[in-house]
């Protein structure tokens, strides 16, 4: 599976800090950035500029290029991707209890990162806190019944109904049906410095 490169990134980020140990606070405290921003990178709700990138990878001690040698550039210029569903990769955006993030696609598209995902919500899910990312958010009701609150006004979305919105409002989402809800998501990633 090819996952665009900002989002390998993230990942590694995430797989190195803990393969090495480092609590969350320990890198944002040695890359000197907040505990909030590094914990934004590795769930995919920001990018880094190339300073901070920089910085947390000095941070983890490796070197650059060992670093960025491992990121899968292949296909980033294909015209047609095909994915199929079982190559749908599961991943964890935060600890939420009943939210399953599953990735469809990643990619590059006029240097803005796009990232494509489907996200069951079991009956009864919902986040304690908001939220934020540095994207704009697309939503789409495959099925269920969700609530959304955003910017401290809640919005009720049925199968088919679909949202829009600047997710660096806070945001969260909650089950509120008989059923587990399906969302297709499509977070259009901004540059975080603005």
């Amino acid at each position: 599976m090819t996952e665009d490169i900002i989002i390998q990134i993230s990942n590694k980020i995430k797989e190195k800090r803990k393969a090495k140990g480092i609590t969350i606070q320990e890198l944002a405290d040695k890359a000197d950035v907040s505990k909030g921003l590094i914990s934004q990178i590795e769930n995919n709700r920001t990018v880094p500029s190339l300073l901070v990138l920089i910085n947390i990878i000095r941070a983890l001690n490796l070197d650059m290029n060992e670093f960025f040698n491992e990121i899968d550039q292949q296909n980033q210029g294909a015209k047609v991707i095909v994915k199929k569903k079982d190559e749908y990769a599961p991943f964890e955006k935060e600890p939420a209890k009943g939210f399953n993030y599953k990735r469809v696609l990643t990619k590059n598209i006029k240097n803005f990162p796009v990232d494509i995902v489907l996200l069951e919500l079991k009956k009864g899910a919902r986040r304690s806190q908001l939220v934020k990312t540095d994207a704009y958010e697309y939503k789409y009701i495959v099925k269920g019944k969700v609530e959304y609150l955003i910017d401290n006004e809640k919005y009720l979305l049925e199968t088919g109904d679909s949202l829009f919105f600047d997710g660096r409002l806070g945001h969260k989402p909650a089950n509120i049906g008989e059923e587990d809800a399906l969302i297709l998501v499509v977070y259009f990633f901004i540059d975080a410095e603005k």
